[in-house]
C-alpha cells in the first residue's frame, strides 16, 4: 500500500467489468486504495476486448496481447493489482472469500441475482467479514419491476431521459446522438463517494453496508431541470441545442480550419465588454439587440451578426481578448488543443505512464488536486493475473505447490 495517500489503508475487491465499476474503484485507488481486479480468462473484461488501436500483435484474443493493449482499459484501470481466478468453483469462491475477509469493500456492477448465486451476496458476506461494505451498481436496481434489464451506458442513457434531450433542436433529433458512456462516468462517480460514505460510517460505528447505486437513478438524478419542467408545467422538455436562457450562447466558426469559438454572454455589463471587442460594426448597436430579451428574441439574426464576424478573427486571440474583458469564451478544443493548452497541462489533466506492452502513454489523469494528499498515477493497468502470486501466497499465504494445483485445475485461470 501507498502509506502518503489518504486511502492508503483501505483494500478494495473490484469485481466490476467495463466502465462503470471500475472507474469507481479507479478514483479510490488513484488515492492510494489498494484495489485487487478480480477477473477470469473464460469471461474477460469487456474493456480487454476487440482489436486493440495501439500493438503490433496480430494473433488477436485470447491468444495475443490484444487484451493486454486496449487504451481504454489501461486509463480505467491504472493502479489496481489484478488476480484470476474462475468463481463458478468450490475452491476458486473459497479463495475469494478469504481475501474478502482480509478487505474492506466489494463493489460490483453484476446483474441482480449474480452475487447470490455464487454465494457472495451480503448476508453471506457478512459471516466471513462482519463489517465489510458492498457496492452493488446494477443498470436499474436489485429490486423493483426492472430489475431484470440489462443495459450498458446508451440504454441507461435512453431509459433515464437523457437521450431525449440531446439534439439541435426537437426537429433534428437524431437516434443515438449520445454515444459517450455519460451515465457510467456519473454512476462512478456516485459510487465512490458512496463508498466513502460507507468507510467512514464503518470506522464510527464499527457497523457495514450494503450499498445499491442505480446507474439508472445516478443519471436521473443529474436531470433536475428536466422534472421539474415536467412537473410544473406539465410539458416534456426537448433538445433546444445551443439555445439558453441568455444569448448570444452558441459556437461560432473563426478564421481557418475548423476552428471554433463558444460565447455565453449573461448579462449587460458582459455585453457591453463584447461589444467593446467587436469595434465598429453596424449591427453591434442596433436596439433589437441591447437587451438580453431582445437578443433572445432576434437570435437567429444575432448568431448570424456574430459568425461572419468571428469569421474574420483568430480564435485563440479572440479569446484571449474577451476574457480579459469578462466576457464567457473559449476555444472549442480538438484532442490536440486539449493536449497542449496550458491550462490543462498545469491542472495535470494527462499523465505518462509507461505500459510494458505499449511502452509510454498518455491517459487521463486525476479528477481532483487534493492539496494536502494528491493522489497520482502511479502504475500502469495490470497485464491479466499478473498479481497472482503476490495476493495468493503473500497476502493469502497459500504455499506454491497449492497454487501450482489450482493452476493445473484452472481454479486459477
Amino acid at each position: 500500500m501507498t502509506n502518503n495517500l489518504p486511502l492508503s489503508n483501505l483494500r478494495v475487491i473490484d469485481f466490476g467489468t467495463a466502465w462503470a465499476a471500475p472507474m469507481a474503484t479507479q478514483l479510490l485507488a488513484d488515492y492510494g486504495a489498494e484495489v485487487i481486479k478480480v477477473e477470469t480468462r473464460t469471461r474477460l473484461d469487456g474493456l480487454r476486448l476487440g482489436r486493440p488501436m495501439i500493438g503490433e500483435d496480430l494473433a488477436g484474443g485470447d491468444r495475443g496481447l490484444w487484451p493486454e493493449l486496449q487504451p481504454v482499459f489501461h486509463g480505467i484501470n491504472r493502479n489496481k493489482l489484478s488476480i484470476t481466478v474462475d468463481m463458478k468453483t468450490l475452491e476458486g469462491i473459497k479463495i475469494v472469500k478469504d481475501l474478502i475477509s482480509q478487505s474492506d469493500v466489494v463493489v460490483n456492477n453484476y446483474s441482480p441475482g449474480v452475487l447470490d448465486r455464487l454465494g457472495l451476496d451480503y448476508e453471506s458476506l457478512k459471516e466471513v467479514k462482519p463489517d465489510i461494505i458492498l457496492i452493488s451498481m446494477p443498470a436499474v436496481g436489485d429490486v423493483g419491476p426492472m430489475k431484470d434489464v440489462l443495459a450498458y451506458a446508451p440504454i441507461i442513457q435512453a431509459l433515464s431521459g437523457l437521450m431525449s434531450l440531446v439534439g439541435y433542436d426537437e426537429d433534428e433529433q437524431l437516434v443515438g446522438e449520445l454515444q459517450a458512456p455519460w451515465s457510467d462516468v456519473v454512476a462512478a462517480v456516485h459510487a465512490s463517494l458512496a463508498i466513502l460514505s460507507a468507510v467512514i460510517y464503518r470506522n464510527n460505528t464499527g457497523r457495514g453496508q450494503y450499498v445499491e447505486v442505480s446507474q439508472l437513478e445516478a443519471t436521473t438524478s443529474m436531470l433536475g431541470l428536466g422534472f421539474l419542467q415536467t412537473q410544473i408545467h406539465g410539458s416534456s422538455p426537448v433538445p433546444t441545442g445551443n439555445k439558453d436562457l441568455y444569448s448570444p450562447n452558441n459556437n461560432y466558426r473563426c478564421f481557418g480550419d475548423d476552428q471554433w469559438i463558444s460565447i455565453s454572454i449573461q448579462n449587460d455589463n458582459q455585453w457591453s465588454s463584447f461589444k467593446k471587442i467587436v469595434g465598429n460594426v453596424d449591427w453591434i448597436e442596433d436596439i433589437k439587440f441591447s437587451t438580453n430579451d431582445y437578443r433572445i428574441e432576434n437570435i437567429v439574426e444575432l448568431d448570424q451578426n456574430i459568425s461572419e464576424w468571428a469569421g474574420n478573427m483568430n480564435r485563440d486571440e479572440l479569446v484571449e481578448s474577451l476574457q480579459g474583458l469578462g466576457v464567457p469564451s473559449m476555444a472549442v478544443m480538438n484532442i490536440e488543443d486539449q493536449f497542449i493548452d496550458p491550462h490543462w497541462q498545469d491542472r495535470e489533466a494527462y499523465a505518462e505512464i509507461e505500459h510494458p506492452h505499449v511502452g509510454i502513454e498518455w491517459i487521463y489523469g486525476m479528477p481532483w488536486l487534493l492539496s494536502e494528499t494528491p493522489g497520482s498515477v502511479r502504475t500502469p493497468a495490470p497485464s491479466l493475473g499478473q498479481h497472482n502470486e503476490y495476493i495468493y501466497h503473500d497476502l493469502l499465504g497459500l504455499d506454491m505447490d497449492y497454487i501450482a494445483h489450482l493452476i493445473a485445475t484452472e481454479v486459477i485461470n
